[in-house]
């Protein structure tokens, strides 16, 4: 698929096929297209939990994906929950930050990555939904995430069952400055 087809074509879905289960190989696949993404100074800080067991899927989506009824908009969908190793990317050897952005850089970095993985999705025929609504000590404890990574999203991916419209967006001239 041509690139700005395949990112034109990809759309935020929340309602997810019950007939298609995504594999272990997919989500594999997804992750090695995030690594792909630049990252600061190469230290590919982003981290990636999968959860496809359909008793965990059910317990987080309960538990930590309440918000903005992200629970019910997940169903039949695998979860990604998307971290970064906090206090290096963007930093010295000696923890100093290197500019006033500090942790913002693995943030960054992965939403670099996230993006790789939803482009991924789309080409292998898959849909996903970006959730920054959850409750991450939840899910830090429910899978065991180390404290030093910062919990950023929980991406959700199914084969879709619904087909959004192309938002509008806005004019080149409200977002583009030229000097």
């Amino acid at each position: 698929m041509e690139f700005q087809t395949l990112i034109e074509k990809r759309r935020t879905v929340r309602k997810y096929s019950p007939d298609t289960k995504v594999t272990r190989e997919q989500i594999q696949e997804l992750v090695r297209a995030a690594q792909e993404a630049p990252s600061w100074k190469n230290t590919e800080t982003g981290r990636y939990y999968c959860v496809l067991s359909e008793d965990v899927k059910l317990r987080l989506r309960q538990e930590c994906l309440g918000y903005a009824n992200n629970d019910i908009k997940t169903e039949h969908a695998a979860l990604i929950v998307t971290t970064f190793v906090h206090n290096h990317a963007g930093f010295q050897k000696d923890d100093t930050p290197d500019n006033e952005i500090g942790n913002g850089w693995g943030c960054y970095d992965l939403g670099l990555q996230n993006e790789n993985l939803i482009l991924k999705a789309e080409e292998l025929g898959l849909s996903t939904l970006i959730m920054g609504l959850r409750d991450a000590d939840k899910i830090r404890e429910m899978l065991s995430i180390p404290e030093e990574e910062t919990i950023v999203s929980v991406i959700a991916v199914g084969k879709a069952d619904e087909e959004p419209s192309r938002p509008k967006r806005r004019e080149l001239d409200e977002v583009l400055k030229f000097f």
